[in-house]
């Protein structure tokens, strides 16, 4: 188990790492979300010990490790700009961990197999990284990692560079694998889809500092505040600001307003918040939430359209399923059932996740 305890860092005036505290359990996969400059890079160079903190400890399975260098480590460690051995083929790059290690070569030929087949480089073993492209040259760097038995493997934004079809392929295939190896996984990527697809943990971060930790089917359905549901939210998360006016929530404009069994309080501001995908050009049910507005560019990503129009003096937009066109100016009427929205209040912290709210006209 890796333990963080209050973990900082600042170089100069900038903040890099704000107050962290994780435990990250071996065999599970551990994923930092968050926007660039959000402090995960920074983090991961502290676990491994690259970079040490301005305070807090850091400890491995019982042991302080913070004045250890990391060469004393077991650490593996892939950025999303592939580092390789350029004078070596494929095959003995992804072996030189274990044959620094003195492992057999009946063992290295049957690990190498194994995990060049599942980065797809199995027709390459035989040729130099400079001769392979940029997507295939980091899939060699991360099958060094993965065959390397380490007891921390840090992935920063590893399928960042690989074509799609690629990324969706080991996307699915990683968790597998790296249930298998032991270690403890830290993860990181800017993107909310790839964290859902792995499963596993989350912290989603923003400022260097962690925001929330969970499972992360857990954090996606319950945020505990709006930064970590904008941060699990791709395209943006649809936001409104509504003001509390004899225990309702009036949207302005519309004629609607929100009732909540938790209470609110007069003359206080909250904020509605909609996924994008939540969003639908059909009502399913009287109590469902109207968004009018003009649209100001439809985009077709052939089976799904994003459609962007302006609401309430926002810019919102809506993940509608099929090819969806809409001229400039149009008005529309997009829908959100009252189970799939979120309210937060001042603070930014989570009020209710919607199953209590009763609309009125």
């Amino acid at each position: 188990m890796l333990e963080l305890l209050n973990i900082s860092r600042k170089v100069g005036d900038e903040v890099y790492v704000d107050k962290v505290s994780l435990s990250l359990q071996r065999g599970e996969l551990n994923i930092l979300l968050g926007p660039t400059l959000a402090g995960k890079t920074s983090l991961m160079r502290i676990m491994a010990g690259l970079d040490k903190p301005d305070s807090g400890s850091l400890r491995f399975d019982g042991r302080d490790v913070l004045g250890l260098p990391v060469q004393k480590r077991n650490v593996a460690m892939v950025y999303q700009q592939f580092i390789n051995y350029p004078t070596l083929t494929v095959f003995d790059n992804i072996a030189s961990p274990l044959t620094v290690n003195r492992i057999s070569r009946s063992e290295i030929a049957s690990r190498v197999g194994r995990v060049s087949d599942l980065l797809k480089l199995g027709d390459f073993l035989h040729r130099r990284p400079d001769t392979l492209s940029g997507g295939q040259q980091q899939r060699v760097a991360l099958a060094r990692a993965l065959i390397k038995g380490a007891d921390l493997v840090i992935l920063d934004e590893p399928l960042a560079n690989l074509d799609y079809k690629l990324r969706e392929e080991l996307r699915a295939e990683l968790p597998g694998l790296f249930a298998e190896m032991g270690a403890v996984l830290v993860y990181a990527t800017t993107e909310p889809t790839e964290a859902l697809v792995l499963g596993g943990n989350t912290a989603c971060m923003f400022g260097g500092a962690v925001e929330q930790f969970g499972p992360t089917l857990e954090l996606y359905r319950q945020p505990v505040g709006l930064q970590t549901a904008r941060i699990f939210s791709d395209p943006p998360l649809n936001t409104l600001l509504l003001h509390c006016r004899h225990g309702e929530l009036r949207i302005p404009g519309s004629g609607q307003s929100i009732k909540l069994a938790a209470e609110l309080h007069d003359g206080r501001d909250y904020t509605l918040g909609v996924r994008p995908h939540h969003l639908s050009l059909v009502r399913r049910s009287p109590e469902d939430i109207e968004m009018r507005g003009e649209v100001t560019v439809t985009e077709i990503g052939g089976s799904e359209s994003f459609v962007h129009f302006e609401f309430q003096h926002r810019a919102w937009v809506a993940l509608i399923h099929g090819i969806r066109e809409f001229a400039r100016s149009e008005v529309v009427s997009f829908f959100v059932q009252p189970q799939n929205s979120l309210l937060f209040d001042q603070s930014g912290s989570l009020i209710s996740n919607s199953t209590a709210m009763i609309m009125t006209q």
